[in-house]
């Protein structure tokens, strides 16, 4: 057995689903990880079969075991499997169990972590069988409840991260629950940690932990400062409501009706394509605007290269949802491009008004238009918030230092 598999040195990482291409951030922290020399067994509780996959993936050297895998056959080894766990569970200490079936009453909202609960024991006998010294869930809803009924059910330490939707949206009850049995909890944003202190209280250990990111893939194109007839700008997310697209639609229709010369990427896919497909036509941006769709780590770094100018369009939902800080947004200051985007979240804690970018009011089409209006025609100001921004991101913001933080708390 190679030392980098002892139970001394085993980290158990849950996710929900993995590999997906949307969630860069969870690959490159996975990546990060084994960079640093921690050894980690990857769960996830389903493989979400994207058509296209990045191509890092294979770069990770953890195996996979998937916690729920599709078909009639996998469903009923699934019930085989849970009652033999449970089963073995309460026989190995019963007061365990009715601790942690008792917290399962008590919980707010019993119909789903019921679910969790069962899902939590079968995992209990994969992580002793992979003789796990700690489990930590890359989310604060779902894997971190399941992680959370894991340690009940077993007593192995465990952390769990909070990002946005995940954090915003929980039950507060449950999440103060599971803050205050964890090791501790990561999050990405100062705006995260402020959150989740006033909702789990003073009993949770909150660490602030930026998502990194590599600053060796995405770099500056040096053929950027040369003349253009028409300044590119780029939009990198999910085409989700807090992502703000119906918002930069009408700003860009405002910059072209100010004669700028633009053309706008967006790269992403999601549940709002059709309506953004109809707004681009009734504001007649046809020429102005594309929609990329989903692309992989490697093309969109190669749409950072071509661009002008990054934009971050995003909004507070009604149910308090929000981005934290966008890996995209990260990405494109590696990349050194000038940045305009929305003063909310985590947003300000990474660009520096005037300085490593431009931010506006969120939800404000007027002012999301002044400044890319600012930045198209001055090229000098491009270039200037552009190379703040990529120093700013090598210096603090890097994959392999977030990494190697990471990997210190987790030993």
């Amino acid at each position: 057995m190679r030392a980098a598999d002892t139970p001394e040195t085993t980290v158990a990482y849950l996710t929900k689903r993995f590999p997906r291409l949307s969630e860069t951030f969870i690959l490159d922290e996975i990546l990060g990880l084994e960079d640093a020399g921690v050894s980690l067994r990857l769960y996830a509780g389903a493989d979400p079969g994207e058509p296209i996959a990045q191509p890092d993936v294979a770069r990770v050297r953890s195996p996979v075991a998937y916690l729920h895998e599709p078909g009639r056959a996998a469903a009923a080894r699934r019930f085989g499997e849970t009652v033999i766990a449970h089963l073995g569970l309460i026989v190995g200490d019963p007061r365990r169990y009715g601790r942690a079936l008792a917290h399962l009453l008590r919980h707010p909202d019993r119909r789903v972590t019921v679910f969790h609960f069962l899902t939590a024991g079968r995992l209990v006998r994969k992580l002793r069988r992979d003789r796990a010294r700690h489990l930590h869930a890359a989310f604060a809803h779902t894997p971190a409840s399941i992680a959370h009924y894991a340690h009940l059910l077993s007593g192995l330490p465990f952390s769990f991260a909070g990002h946005a939707k995940d954090l915003y949206t929980s039950n507060p009850e449950a999440l103060a629950a599971r803050a205050a049995a964890a090791e501790f909890v990561l999050v990405c944003s100062q705006s995260a940690a402020r959150e989740l202190e006033r909702r789990a209280g003073p009993d949770a250990r909150v660490v602030l932990q930026y998502h990194g990111v590599d600053s060796e893939r995405f770099t500056p194109d040096r053929d950027r400062d040369r003349p253009r007839d028409t300044v590119g700008i780029l939009a990198v997310g999910r085409l989700v409501e807090k992502k703000g697209y119906p918002i930069l639609l009408e700003a860009l229709a405002a910059v072209a009706r100010a004669g700028r010369p633009v053309r706008c990427e967006i790269v992403g896919a999601g549940g709002l394509e059709g309506e953004l497909r109809a707004q681009i036509e009734r504001l007649g941006l046809e020429r102005v605007v594309v929609l990329r769709g989903a692309l992989t780590h490697e093309q969109v770094a190669r749409s950072y290269r071509r661009a002008d100018v990054f934009v971050q369009a995003s909004v507070v939902l009604g149910n308090g949802d929000r981005d934290g800080v966008p890996n995209s947004l990260l990405e494109a200051m590696a990349s050194g491009l000038a940045v305009v985007a929305s003063d909310v979240a985590g947003i300000p804690e990474v660009v520096t008004d005037e300085v490593t970018g431009l931010l506006v009011p969120p939800g404000d089409a007027a002012a999301l238009a002044g400044g890319l209006i600012s930045v198209v025609d001055s090229p000098a100001l491009r270039g200037r918030l552009g190379t703040a921004a990529r120093e700013h991101v090598v210096a603090e913001l890097d994959r392999r230092a977030c990494g190697r933080q990471v990997a210190e708390l987790l030993r």
